[in-house]
């Protein structure tokens, strides 16, 4: 038997909120999504002014991210990702119809080495995707910290 981390509600809202803070910092409307490690929704959030599209985008990318335990964007990243033309994963994104996402804005949320979870975040530019999701990702680190947990708060996540 092995004993889980679970992410729950209350460090989901945690996390939204440090999204939003760092959303309204470099002004940008986000949408943020948090999943469990099944990819089934904790919390959503679409920002006042957001894409209407936001919320099925950023769904996906946190999905993909705690399904396949790296970051979406590391998909593409020249020059072995594995959604590239000639690599092996070549066209997977197409498999999930609309679930599955290889661009940049989703994130895994791990915790002590373990992937507990993931985090979307869509309504920027991927340099403003990026801030966002790891804004909140720290916040998620220094809240868990007083009790000895350890969480990835870099961009290039792949367990």
């Amino acid at each position: 038997m092995k004993t889980a981390i679970k992410l729950e509600l209350e460090e989901a809202k945690l996390m939204i909120e440090a999204a939003k803070e760092k959303s309204a910092e470099i002004n940008v409307f986000e949408t943020i999504a948090i999943v469990d490690d099944g990819g089934s929704v904790i919390a959503l959030e679409r920002m006042n002014g957001a894409r209407i599209t936001g919320p099925e985008i950023a769904i996906a990318k946190a999905y993909t991210a705690a399904g396949h335990k790296r970051s979406t964007h590391l998909f593409n990243k020249e020059p072995n990702g594995p959604a590239l033309p000639g690599n092996e994963a070549f066209g997977i994104q197409h498999m999930l119809n609309g679930k599955f996402a290889v661009f940049v804005g989703g994130f895994p949320i791990v915790v002590n080495g373990e992937v507990v979870g993931g985090i979307g975040i869509s309504g920027g530019n991927g340099e403003q995707d990026t801030a966002v999701g790891t804004a909140a990702l720290k916040a998620l680190q220094s809240y868990l910290e007083k009790d000895g947990y350890e969480v990835v708060t870099e961009a290039d996540i792949k367990k």
